[in-house]
């Protein structure tokens, strides 16, 4: 409800900045947790937080776009500080350079790790699904044997069953990530268009002032959406390709890495 008053809503600037410092600071948070937890089932309810981050960071383009297209014409701080720190301090207040900054995270985010992160989540969501059958099988030849009572059978079957939820409501929630960086390209190249159109019919500015007061708003508001969106996206491809295991990531990767002295000594050599 309240992300759909954020997108009706018109919303002063200094809550349009918290807000969107929020948005940063829940996409950091969520990376670590992705790094720090040991199984997938530690962060079950990733899947919802990857859509509720989507869905709140789209209601605050939509916010943005609002003050951006209706306040521009008053100069960079019209659509709050971080926007303006994001177009002028970022990208040096050079426009071309933030449209080539802006388009670059676009194409890594899109193309290169939702793309990925997506695919392997199909796949691992279907062999959860596939393996299913056998881990009951084996879970119920336990049982039979003695080896383990009825409420450890209970546990490991709600275990399974847990798993292959998880890693179908991923699978769709990846598409949201991929959605979400589309919509962001399709949102920035409106509000540089549309800036330009309600500058010039609206405000009378000439066309270079028009492009320089909403192209560097823009561009702000873009990096300040496509920056979370690519750690959101980063943290869902480490949850979807970390092995099952009893360690976090970091243990996996310093054991498995750095134990190989020989690998050691001949990257040193090398260097």
């Amino acid at each position: 409800m309240s992300m759909l008053l954020i997108m009706v809503v018109p919303l002063p600037l200094l809550v349009l900045d918290l807000l969107l410092a929020l948005s940063i600071t829940v996409g950091v948070l969520i990376l670590f947790v992705a790094l720090f937890t040991e199984s997938s089932l530690e962060f079950s309810s990733f899947p919802s937080v990857l859509l509720i981050a989507t869905i709140f960071r789209l209601s605050l383009n939509v916010a943005s776009t609002r003050l951006i297209l209706l306040e521009g014409h008053q100069g960079p701080g019209a659509a709050g500080s971080i926007i303006n720190s994001f177009g002028e301090f970022v990208v040096g207040g050079n426009q071309i350079v933030g449209i080539i900054i802006f388009l670059i995270l676009v194409i890594i985010n899109f193309v290169v790790i939702t793309k990925g992160t997506g695919r392997i989540a199909e796949v691992a969501a279907r062999f959860t699904l596939d393996a299913m059958p056998g881990k009951q099988m084996a879970i119920d030849a336990d049982l039979n044997a003695g080896l383990i009572d009825e409420d450890e059978a209970r546990l490991r079957r709600s275990t399974i069953q847990r798993e292959s939820d998880y890693f179908g409501a991923l699978d769709g929630a990846s598409k949201f990530v991929r959605g979400d960086t589309i919509a962001g390209l399709i949102i920035t190249s409106i509000n540089i268009l549309g800036g330009l159109l309600v500058g010039i019919t609206q405000f009378d500015m000439s066309t270079g002032d028009a492009f320089d007061a909403y192209a560097t708003l823009t561009i702000g508001d873009g990096l300040v959406s496509q920056i979370p969106a690519l750690i959101i996206s980063i943290a869902a491809g480490i949850a979807v390709t970390k092995a099952s295991g009893e360690n976090k990531i970091s243990v996996d990767l310093q054991k498995q890495i750095f134990s190989n002295v020989q690998a050691l000594y001949v990257v040193s050599a090398v260097l």
